[in-house]
């Protein structure tokens, strides 16, 4: 079956974001609630955490994960203490 010129254009993509070490999805995980933090507090990136940054643009399923993270976090920052 032959690939659609959109499904080229994204796979092209792809392999132009890779990096010659890049994160698996287990440690991307380990690492993306600090990523979530600096990035909400607007802290720069360890360089660490620039490869958690490239493993999120191009896994979608890692992405739902930290975006979900992220949505709670920004919660947590808009409730009023007691």
């Amino acid at each position: 079956m032959p690939l659609s010129p959109r499904e080229i254009d994204q796979l092209l993509r792809l392999i132009a974001q890779t990096a010659d070490r890049e994160l698996n999805c287990e440690e991307c995980l380990a690492l993306v609630a600090e990523f979530a933090e600096r990035q909400l507090s607007g802290k720069n990136l360890a360089a660490g955490l620039q490869a958690v940054e490239q493993h999120l643009s191009v896994c979608n399923e890692c992405r739902e994960e930290y975006e979900a993270l992220r949505e709670t976090l920004r919660a947590m920052d808009d409730t009023p203490e007691s």
